[in-house]
């Protein structure tokens, strides 16, 4: 059997790509930024074509990812920060109100939303993890952005379906 298969393109040339970076626990964001926007780059992202703008935590990343979707500038979009867990109940409302949200937006508008919230028991495994969730939320993102635009139907397809 040989179902049709789309393979994940990586290929980043002529994406626009929104990133949103909590400023709480700003060391460990930055370092998560960095990485990612050195692997865009690498995957032939032009950095014009890249937006990076930052809210002051995780619970405001939602709102401004629903604005930036629905503006239809961005093939994809991706969240970045840190959650680190305290003393309090708090590390559960930020970490699963942030995560609902991001979900939210993306199934609400199809714009792809990459989730490169860290939540961790502490800042030594945010550290430890930053560099990489960088990387993989760049990759995700520009393959999810592909996957979104092979998706969509040709116009040459709706032409074919009309009646005459």
């Amino acid at each position: 059997m040989s179902p049709y298969t789309i393979n994940p393109d990586l290929n980043g040339e002529g994406l626009h790509i929104g990133i949103v970076r909590a400023r709480f626990n700003e060391e460990i964001g930055l370092a998560e930024l960095d990485t990612c926007l050195g692997e865009l780059q690498a995957l032939g992202l032009d950095e014009r074509d890249i937006m990076v703008l930052t809210v002051p935590g995780a619970l405001e990343l939602g709102v401004t990812l629903a604005q930036m979707a629905q503006t239809g500038e961005f093939d994809a979009l991706i969240a970045l920060g840190a959650v680190i867990r305290g003393e309090t109940y708090h590390f559960e409302v930020v970490s699963n109100e942030s995560a609902s949200a991001m979900s939210q937006v993306a199934l609400e508008t199809g714009v792809p939303v990459i989730n490169g919230v860290l939540t961790t028991e502490d800042e030594a495994q945010a550290n430890d993890r930053a560099g990489g969730k960088g990387r993989d939320c760049a990759q995700a993102a520009v393959e999810m952005a592909n996957l979104m635009a092979a998706l969509e139907p040709d116009a040459s397809d709706d032409e074919s379906d009309a009646q005459p």
